[in-house]
């Protein structure tokens, strides 16, 4: 074997994992966008319909993700550090499974989703993974890095909010709701629409810590 063939078998495989990665981040913009439908939508009918087109999505990130454990697994040399690929495909997995979880709970619970606490997650999420998508497109080249700031600055803020969100959801929740049963549906959900945020920070973390290392 060449001096040439031997580098260029360890030479990272970027375009592999960026192209995974930008995947991931591509379905989540649009289950985000996805996720607001559901919430606007107030026949359960068509909500579930929107429901199966989330459940796909989460499906195909599911399978994306494998892919990237799969090439990490079959790569001596990585764009950066294995760990932090291996963090960053789970936290982006887990904002899937939780947009997804969160809409499942929406219909299974038959909760009416036009309600104001779950419209201002709505909201949150689908600007938190317009954000996450911006990071994470940023990274193929770093060429940009003030964008990737920007975006996980923003992140950080929507988490922010989101906590507030959820305090004031559930105060208003127990002032309002005399029904026990729907305070118990409704604040699951709250729960885990904030669960959301929580992981798009995470994300952000894992991103601020390659920027470090490597911008």
């Amino acid at each position: 074997m060449g001096l040439n063939s031997v580098l260029k078998f360890f030479l990272p495989k970027d375009r592999v994992f960026f192209d995974l990665f930008e995947n991931v981040a591509d379905n989540l913009e649009i289950m985000g966008k996805k996720l607001k439908e559901i919430v606007a939508e107030t026949d359960y009918d068509k909500r579930a319909a929107l429901i199966k087109q989330v459940e796909d999505l989460e499906h195909k990130n599911d399978e994306v993700t494998h892919r990237i454990f799969t090439e990490l697994g079959r790569n001596f040399i990585t764009p950066f550090d294995r760990e932090d690929i291996h963090y960053l495909a789970s936290a982006l997995d887990d904002i899937a499974d939780y947009i997804y979880a969160s809409a499942k709970k929406i219909n299974f619970y038959r909760v009416n989703p036009n309600d104001i606490g779950i419209s201002k997650f709505a909201d949150l999420i689908e600007q938190g993974c317009i954000q996450v998508q911006t990071a994470v497109k940023e990274l193929r080249n770093m060429k940009n890095v003030r964008s990737i700031t920007d975006a996980l600055v923003r992140v950080n803020s929507i988490e922010n909010q989101a906590d507030d969100v959820f305090d004031l959801s559930i105060e208003r929740l127990f002032a309002t709701e005399p029904d026990a049963k729907e305070v118990i549906k409704k604040r699951e959900i709250y729960q885990v629409l904030e669960l959301v945020t929580d992981k798009f920070e995470d994300a952000g973390n894992v991103i601020e810590s390659i920027i470090i290392k490597y911008a």
